[in-house]
């Protein structure tokens, strides 16, 4: 052994024993407060290796082609449940090839959508139609988003805090596919 290096005699660590992060910080797990039933979501101080662990050697692969996510049955569940929804909203008919008419392609879009502890919530699978491929002033006339600007959205939450209203957010799901064209558009 070298002069400069010491062993110190210490108890091994089992990988279930709790490891102290930064200062102010607890990673241990709390549940539900009996007073207000609500989830604590405050920072932890202390973690098990095995948690660490098990978080670290985590691998989300998200498939980059319809035939990579054909081979797995929960995106196959999930693509069938996004084309339930397009057909639902009576987003398109199938009709035959129009001739002379520009066609616009579609994709898939994949992502793995993940819960605070890091595991799997959901997958989602879009189809998407390849916009870019459209010119303007031939294929459409005009584009409109809605967007809020952020001073109004810091007005409405200082108002509802200055009233005690409650806010609520919500997400429209396909949301797009209730605008109405007046364009005739063919996707294949």
């Amino acid at each position: 052994m070298d002069e400069g290096i010491t062993q110190q005699d210490e108890p091994s660590q089992s990988l279930d024993t709790p490891i102290q992060m930064d200062e102010g910080f607890t990673l241990q797990d709390e549940g539900i407060s009996e007073s207000s039933q609500a989830i604590d979501h405050t920072p932890k101080k202390w973690r098990s290796v095995n948690e660490i662990m098990a978080q670290c050697n985590m691998c989300i692969v998200e498939p980059d082609s319809f035939e990579e996510a054909d081979l797995d049955e929960s995106w196959r569940n999930t693509m069938k449940a996004e084309l339930k929804m397009i057909e639902k909203n009576n987003t398109w008919k199938l009709v035959d090839r129009p001739f002379g008419k520009p066609i616009i392609g579609v994709k898939w879009v994949y992502k793995t959508k993940l819960n605070l502890d890091g595991s799997v919530q959901k997958n989602k699978a879009r189809l998407v139609a390849k916009g870019y491929s459209q010119k303007p002033g031939i294929d459409y006339n005009e584009t409109f988003a809605p967007v809020a600007r952020l001073d109004t959205i810091r007005t409405l939450i200082a108002l509802a805090a200055q009233k005690e209203w409650n806010l609520y957010q919500l997400d429209v799901k396909s949301a797009f596919l209730n605008g109405v064209l007046k364009e005739e558009v063919y996707v294949e």
